[in-house]
């Protein structure tokens, strides 16, 4: 299949025009880097990718993003040289802040188990022992027995009080992640971390957060994966305060269903409720995933996600974005609901040293798997609900019009998102844009649309010694009666080179599945993968190409055969407040 795939690629790359742009090392002008914490050096521990972000509707200043965070991992050079492993129990779960709408950012410091000063040498050496020390990621884990291991999901709501949810009570913070560790029955979990208090979680203050809920329900062989999180924060919903968190739950040969847990009492406890039947049956049903989910000023809680189409039977194959919706505040569902077609941006599959993954870039490229999968914001009327149009926006790469023709494509429904109300989706990228990851967020009062995604500037290649530009942008959009206008690019950030970025194993590049964008009444902010400064490491080029091509090349040892940035992936944001 490998084979195929590539012979697939190279009659459409040999007609492609490359759109080339220099890898900037300098921030364009409005950029944030959000990871001020993380280290540019060494890999993987300068390693950081899947940006989440959240805002505080009724302290709309107030803004926090998580990433998968390496900076607590071991160095390459710790043990053996060519490996550059997740160190086991150490967490991945990286936290932001930001105070001022994302002009600015800080990255706290607390305890917990940690592998940053397993640095090593050139040459063997004893395998690195984590101990206790400084973390930059969640904490409470490995105290309570678990690990944080990424993907995460953030949502703020109203805390709860004697007298039930109330802005006066304050505002809580959930943030949502992929848990592992000897406490977790199965392969992972879905744990919930939880603050009242964000300044004091900034300033360091590990006492700022609740430990770890663990609630995904577990057997020996259950993989949950694909989270997101949202608070009802809208007090005109009758369910107002509710906390939810959708995943696919994969169990045994890969089949699962969808599956919703919520909870009453500001996350004490949850209960779990499968919210689409559990089948993965190839090539048309191979599966489903990427799940979105969000409330509207009436509590009417909406469940977006894909149902794919096998890979290995289709390029590109086609899926569909479909919608479950509650309206008793989580405790029944609406039987799944197929809105339109999409088709994902896979036309070739590289080897990422246990299965065949969709690539875009190139071979031994990023991984774009999940790219089509829906991303939804809802004008809500949050904090109150006042103004609320519930207008519904969706974004997403789509492949419809063949590779190196990758779109933004974004649709829009005023009829709560039930099929026959979505305006035809329309490619909304800037000229040379391919799209890769996109996010939408409109505003509370339903007048601004925000979509932020990531593209390549580069057709596909062929070869791993060919430069490779990867790009943030944001686009914005005002919208009357419904019907949003013409976007216009307010941000572009600088061009990197893929290639510096890396799985831990170094087979394939690594980007991550998400980009993110929020919206307020008055300001919008985003955050994106970003390969600015990171090197490309010829070494690493080489073996790459040798691994999809059953070569010989020897593994590289990274410290050793690249400069200090490889690997150095970051997450940058922009925001126009201000």
């Amino acid at each position: 299949m490998r084979r195929i795939s590539t012979l697939l690629v190279l009659l459409a790359a040999l007609t492609a025009a490359a759109v080339i742009v220099t890898p900037g090392a300098l921030a364009v002008a409005g950029d944030r880097l959000v990871n001020v914490g993380s280290p540019p050096s060494p890999f993987s521990q300068n390693k950081q990718n899947e940006p989440a972000l959240a805002v505080d509707a009724n302290h709309p200043n107030v803004l926090v993003a998580g990433a998968n965070d390496n900076l607590d991992m071991e160095a390459c050079n710790a043990g053996d040289d060519t490996t550059c492993p997740f160190t086991p129990g150490v967490g991945g779960s990286g936290v932001y802040f930001s105070f001022d709408s994302g002009k600015s950012w800080t990255q706290p410091t607390y305890t917990g188990l940690s592998a940053r000063g397993c640095l090593g040498a050139v040459g063997p050496d004893p395998d690195c022992t984590p101990e206790v020390g400084p973390i930059g990621t969640l904490p409470w884990y490995f105290e309570n027995g678990l690990v944080s291991d990424g993907d995460p999901a953030l949502a703020f709501g109203p805390a709860p009080g004697p007298g039930g949810f109330s802005w006066d009570n304050g505002s809580r913070l959930y943030y949502a992640n992929l848990t592992s560790g000897p406490a977790l029955k199965g392969f992972e979990g879905i744990a919930v971390s939880r603050t009242d208090d964000v300044e004091a979680a900034a300033a360091n203050d590990k006492d700022a957060w609740m430990p770890p809920e663990l609630i995904s329900k577990q057997s020996s062989a259950t993989f949950a994966d694909k989270e997101q999180a949202w608070a009802d924060n809208a007090s005109s919903s009758p369910f107002f305060g509710n906390a939810y968190v959708c995943w696919e739950n994969f169990v045994g040969n890969g089949a699962g269903a969808l599956v919703v847990a919520r909870s009453l009492d500001g996350g004490d406890t949850w209960s779990q409720k499968q919210v689409t039947p559990a089948h993965a049956v190839p090539p048309k049903m191979w599966g489903q995933s990427g799940c979105t989910i969000r409330t509207d000023s009436n509590g009417v809680v909406y469940v977006f996600y894909e149902q794919f189409q096998s890979p290995f039977t289709f390029l590109p194959p086609r899926g569909t974005h479909m919608l479950v919706k509650s309206f008793d505040g989580g405790r029944s569902w609406t039987r799944p609901m197929a809105l339109y077609q999409i088709t994902d941006p896979c036309f070739a599959l590289s080897f990422d040293g246990s299965v065949d993954r969709c690539v875009e870039d190139g071979i031994a490229g990023a991984r774009n798997d999940l790219s089509a999968s829906p991303s939804v914001s809802i004008a809500n009327g949050a904090p109150t609900g006042a103004g609320a149009t519930n207008e519904i926006v969706n974004a997403w790469a789509d492949g419809r019009d063949g590779l190196n023709n990758e779109h933004v494509m974004f649709t829009y429904s005023t009829g709560g998102g039930t099929p026959g109300t979505w305006a035809a989706p329309q490619a909304i990228e800037s000229a040379g844009d391919r799209g890769y990851y996109a996010a939408p967020a409109i505003s509370p009062d339903g007048s601004t649309v925000y979509v932020v995604y990531n593209a390549f500037t580069t057709p596909y290649r062929t070869d791993t010694s060919s430069p490779r530009g990867l790009v943030g942008v944001v686009k914005q959009a005002a919208i009357s009666s419904g019907v949003p206008g013409a976007f216009a690019e307010v941000h572009r950030g600088a061009v990197g080179d893929p290639r510096g970025s890396s799985q831990n194993n170094l087979v394939l590049e690594f980007l991550g599945d998400y980009v993110y964008a929020i919206a307020t009444d008055t300001y919008g902010a985003a955050v994106w993968n970003d390969t600015r400064d990171a090197a490309d490491c010829p070494a690493i080029d080489a073996y790459r190409l040798s691994v999809q091509t059953g070569g010989a090349v020897p593994t590289p040892a990274p410290e050793v055969d690249c400069a200090p940035n490889f690997g150095n992936s970051d997450i940058f944001g922009w925001t126009s407040a201000p």
